[in-house]
C-alpha cells in the first residue's frame, strides 16, 4: 500500500501540505496526519469536492516511500491518513 508513488496535495505558495488535524481531548495537543492519496485524479477529485474555491492554489504531487519518510520527519506530522474515497471522504489514519 505505501510501497508505491503517493500523491499529496500542496499548496505551491507557502509550501504547506493538506493535512487532518485531530484533538484527542483538551489536555493533549492536535495531531496532524498528512493526507495521502492511490492517485492523482483521487487528490484532484478531493480538491474538486471539498476545496473547489481553493483550486487554483493547490496542486498534487506525487511522492516516493522514501521521500514520504523524510517529509513525515521533517514537518513532524504524528502520521498519514490515506484516503480511501475522496468523495465521502473515508480516511483510515496510521500512526508512524
Amino acid at each position: 500500500m505505501l510501497s508505491s508513488i503517493n500523491y499529496v496535495i500542496r499548496s505551491p505558495k507557502d509550501g504547506k501540505y493538506l493535512v487532518a488535524r485531530i484533538s484527542q481531548n483538551e489536555d493533549s495537543p492536535e495531531a496532524s496526519y498528512l493526507l495521502l492519496f492511490k492517485a492523482d485524479h483521487e487528490a484532484l477529485s478531493y480538491i474538486n469536492a471539498h476545496g473547489q474555491e481553493m483550486s487554483n492554489r493547490l496542486k498534487v504531487e506525487s511522492l516516493s516511500p522514501v521521500q514520504l519518510k523524510s517529509l513525515l520527519q521533517r514537518w513532524g506530522y504524528q502520521g498519514i491518513g490515506l484516503v480511501e474515497d475522496p468523495l465521502i471522504p473515508n480516511i483510515n489514519f496510521l500512526e508512524i
